[in-house]
């Protein structure tokens, strides 16, 4: 496949960026031009972020899958879209050629069409890293059915929150899910978590782990049945469904300031065309290559990265099973060796982890086929780059700091892999299309370079989120409202004298922990339902491995007074509520929490204590007890 629009040089850069910021219709509408559709738009851009009203690509009709899987089988159809690499070494891996995988997804759409499932419908989808995952995902795109994918760590309650949000009246799970030495009852789970969801109508059951699972008459059915059925019928083709540009393609859940998760909205058109044309750029990515993204899809990294940037560009995509460190600290290298992958996308917090266990386990691996190297979900700090590029790229492969949201569906500043300069530890520049502002706490731009400010956008690009499913006043307010006329990303930067931007982390009240959004108030409530929990508030701390660890401050009237127990229990609470990855790292028990005279907790003064910052707490006098604060850094963990 040819990408007319991939940036070759330093100098095209410049030209691209310049004019997708002048004439930012010419630019995206030649871009868009290398897709298959069945309408072309009417108009290329409205927006308006007040309302907020963003509409890209007008008037257009078009199916996603067909330009993911149809246009290719002319081209390529024996070509791997995706390689499966099993949790399990040992287990033979499976390779689906573009080809087989629209064979296979024609073949689930029928199977949902037969379950009653139609265009707009919400699908949840709560399954391990197998290919049935991607086969439903695409299905879902195929018949114009909303997917709705929650992560496989997410508790019963988690899902059942998420289902009722979006009204999802069908779920596809499987009976388990490998991970590492682990093996997760997803079915079970998910009969928990309808316990309270009764308009759920039809639950599709994968056979993965072979788990013993309870399957209730009239509502589940096994997904290998129902492909038998289809295979009856004959019917072996499945015409993409005609979509809106702005029509509804996913809706993925993620944490915010309120207790509450949100679900953020990505349409049809815009979010293809800016997953492409990032994958394209960034990746520099060449036909023939193999990428190697190690992100969930229960995660944004995953739809982008995994599936619908890497299919819709024709490239083969590895998806992996399991974890980097089983069943030894090697499992990445190996990978990379086993299949001579061209391109690694992992997490900081991966590479920490594997720094850990020394060079012993990448000796004698032969990582000679990486030709780039890149990170995501936070900012990765310098030890842990140099450590990745001298030991994984061997100094040879450029790095792509990739800084992105959900809310962004793609990549938005990153260096383009050797063709714009990398810096370590900073994201660098803006893709075209992304036009980024400081401004400081009232809104007013901070200009020029060397300065660090609140990180917002100015004007849309085709992946920005449209709305919050439901709750389009809370879209607003969250994303809109708090800078006028523009996008504010809930990060602080830093701009340096050449330009470059540097994240420095979240300036509200969500933690990105392993690369995680989690919003401090989700795990408060999750705590406050606890037993003998008066009050709760959580901060983050600087975590070695994970970037950001959680630090609960919790005020508990408990009887049995054993302390480790109570943080057990608590622990135990917060993993029903929402998962294990929301488990506080530090709980302290305190009399009282440090608040103004209007009862608002001050939670800038616990996160200096939980940083080790105690010498630049500011005045404590005007608290409505400060003696409170004494307390708690003298019980500090």
């Amino acid at each position: 496949m040819h990408y007319p629009y991939q940036i070759k040089s330093l100098s095209d850069y410049k030209i691209q960026y310049k004019k997708s910021v002048e004439e930012p219709e010419q630019f995206w509408a030649e871009v868009a031009t290398n897709f298959t559709w069945k309408k072309h738009w009417d108009k290329v851009l409205t927006w308006d972020f007040k309302t907020p009203n963003i509409k890209w690509f007008e008037g257009a009709k078009l199916n996603i899958t067909e330009n993911c899987l149809d246009r290719h089988l002319i081209t390529q159809p024996d070509v791997p879209a995706i390689i499966w690499e099993s949790n399990d070494p040992e287990e033979h891996h499976r390779i689906l050629t573009y080809k087989e995988l629209h064979f296979k997804v024609c073949q689930f759409a029928h199977v949902l069409k037969n379950n009653g499932v139609k265009k707009g419908d919400r699908v949840c989808i709560y399954m391990g890293m197998i290919p049935e995952l991607s086969i439903a995902l695409l299905a879902c795109a195929r018949i114009g059915a909303i997917h709705s994918v929650v992560f496989g760590g997410f508790s019963a309650q988690a899902i059942a929150d998420r289902l009722q949000d979006a009204n999802a009246e069908f779920v596809i799970t499987c009976d388990g899910a490998y991970r590492g030495a682990k093996e997760i009852p997803l079915k079970s789970v998910i009969d928990d978590a309808l316990i309270g969801c009764k308009f759920v109508k039809r639950v599709i059951v994968c056979t993965r782990t072979r788990t013993p699972v309870s399957m209730i008459k009239g509502r589940d059915v096994w997904w290998e049945d129902e492909i038998k059925k289809v295979e009856t019928q004959g019917n072996h083709d499945f015409p993409a469904v005609e979509m809106d540009a702005e029509d509804q393609l996913f809706i993925l859940y993620t944490s915010g300031s309120t207790g509450k998760p949100k679900g953020v909205v990505h349409t049809c058109a815009g979010y293809m065309v800016w997953a492409n044309y990032t994958f394209v750029n960034v990746f520099q990515y060449q036909q023939g290559q193999i990428h190697f993204c190690t992100a969930d899809i229960g995660w944004i990294t995953g739809h982008s990265y995994i599936l619908y940037g890497p299919l819709s560009a024709g490239a083969t995509s590895l998806m992996f099973e399991g974890v980097p460190t089983w069943p030894d600290a090697g499992r990445f290298w190996e990978i990379i060796e086993k299949y001579k992958v061209d391109i690694l996308y992992t997490a900081p917090t991966a590479i920490r982890s594997l720094m850990g266990f020394g060079e012993g386990y990448i000796a004698g691996k032969d990582l000679s086929s990486i030709k780039v190297l890149g990170t995501v979900g936070e900012p990765i700090n310098e030890e842990a780059w140099h450590w990745y590029d001298r030991n994984i790229g061997k100094e040879k492969a450029p790095i792509v700091d990739t800084w992105w949201q959900t809310e962004t569906g793609g990549i938005l500043i990153s260096n383009l892999a050797g063709v714009t300069p990398a810096k370590p530890s900073y994201a660098t520049l803006p893709l075209p299309g992304v036009q980024p502002v400081l401004v400081d706490e009232n809104g007013k731009e901070i200009l020029g370079n060397g300065v660090s400010g609140n990180l917002c956008m100015k004007a849309p690009w085709p992946g920005i989120l449209r709305t919050t499913y439901g709750d389009h006043e809370r879209c607003r307010i969250n994303y809109f409202a708090t800078y006028e006329n523009l996008y504010f990303t809930g990060d602080g930067c830093l701009r340096d004298e050449d330009g470059n931007y540097r994240i420095t982390g979240r300036v509200d009240d969500v933690l990105n922990v392993s690369g995680h959004r989690i919003g401090t108030a989700e795990i408060e409530n999750a705590i406050n339902m606890h037993q003998g929990i008066v009050e709760s508030a959580v901060v983050g701390f600087p975590h070695d491995i994970k970037g950001q660890g959680i630090y609960a401050y919790v005020i508990y009237q408990g009887t049995h007074g054993d302390a480790e127990l109570a943080r057990k229990d608590i622990n135990l609470t917060v993993s029903r509520m929402i998962g294990a990855i929301a488990k506080p790292d530090k709980i302290q028990f305190v009399t009282g929490l440090p608040k103004t005279r209007s009862g608002k907790i001050m939670r800038r003064i616990l996160r200096k204590i939980a940083e080790n910052e105690i010498g630049s707490l500011g005045d404590t006098s005007t608290l409505l007890d400060p003696a409170v604060v004494d307390e708690i850094i003298k019980g500090k963990l």
